[in-house]
């Protein structure tokens, strides 16, 4: 990425691909580079730069994907907020991809006329214009917002009601920890070898882990994945019962890991892979090998499963996408009942 100007504001020079699939170089308005976004001393620049490193592999779990920024316009110390709209004042060139939101069509009762938002020419009262980040620009420009979380759904355009994926998002409840969640994250993985399914871990960049089963082809719905999710989670609990639980309820939730299938929702999002997330210092979230996560459960050192934006660079380099698989292995999903 090629920098020129003086000042607060920058232009940059990023590579992109027009809507016919070339490969272009587009311009962009970057502004303070120098400002310090996590408490360790991170900056706007190296955020940039990181993101633009691991493009390649980022991109193919983004593209087509509903997306769904965090902000922190005064970096993590600050206010933030989620933005499920792509803003009004995107470039032209960044494609939007429409989502049914809450509270209209299938999700229930309209807004009342007073409540609502003026629509802007081509807006739809019951859908929402999230932005589809397809290329290296795209990242640089969400950047730029200080958009340090990237959250998207399981599903991708054409058809964002087809979920592309099972989820099991592991959130453990002091004092279990990271650690722990390895260790539910080993029988989770005896239960996918038993149905014949691959799963690939990633850590969630914050206390937990996930586990994704790739699915990848038509004829599945949410309601296929919420209840296989559903009833996985809750084999686990009855096997397991002082290790995991599969209800949200906190006061049950010491020393256990929650094995959150509630995720697999059309509107619910999870952290993207490579996002980083919004802590003192900027982890990541990382796919891993499940050597890794064998060795976490068994050895015990939390910081052995938490990785920054440095060391996710290095990780690319030497092994590429870990998490490739997630969008292009194509599964059935078994019936457990």
């Amino acid at each position: 990425m090629a920098a020129k100007g003086d000042g607060k504001r920058q232009t940059v020079e990023v590579p992109g691909v027009d809507a016919d699939g070339n490969d272009i170089v587009r311009q962009l308005s970057v502004s303070n580079l120098d400002k310090v976004l996590w408490p360790d001393g991170t900056t706007k620049a190296a955020f940039i730069n990181y993101f633009v490193t691991v493009a390649p592999v980022m991109l193919p779990h983004l593209v087509d994907r509903p997306v769904t920024l965090k902000r922190y316009p005064d970096g993590v110390d600050g206010q933030s907020f989620f933005e499920k709209r792509c803003p009004p004042h995107k470039p032209d060139w960044l494609t939007t991809t429409p989502l049914p939101k809450r509270g209209t069509g299938r999700w229930g009762r309209p807004k009342p006329e007073e409540e609502r938002r003026k629509l802007r020419p081509g807006e739809r009262e019951d859908m929402v214009d999230h932005c589809n980040l397809t290329d290296t620009a795209a990242l640089v420009w969400v950047a730029n917002l200080a958009a340090l979380e990237l959250h998207v759904t399981m599903g991708r355009a054409p058809d964002p009601e087809v979920p592309r994926a099972v989820v099991f998002d592991l959130d453990p409840g002091a004092p279990a920890d990271v650690v722990t969640c390895a260790q539910v994250a080993m029988l989770l993985r005896e239960v996918f070898d038993r149905l014949g399914l691959t799963a690939v871990p990633k850590t969630s960049g914050g206390k937990g882990l996930q586990l994704y089963v790739p699915l990848n082809h038509d004829g599945v719905t949410y309601d296929d994945t919420s209840d296989f999710s559903r009833d996985v989670a809750q084999l686990l609990e009855r096997v397991h019962p002082e290790l995991v639980i599969a209800t949200q309820t906190k006061s049950e939730r010491v020393g256990k890991v929650l094995i959150d299938w509630y995720q697999n929702t059309l509107t619910k999002t999870t952290v993207c892979v490579y996002s980083p997330r919004a802590r003192e210092r900027p982890t990541v979230s990382t796919p891993l090998t499940w050597d890794e996560v064998a060795d976490g459960a068994d050895g015990g050192d939390a910081d052995a499963l938490r990785f920054r934006m440095d060391d996710v660079v290095a990780r690319v380099r030497e092994h590429g996408d870990l998490f490739a698989s997630v969008a292009e292995l194509e599964q059935e999903l078994p019936r457990l009942a």
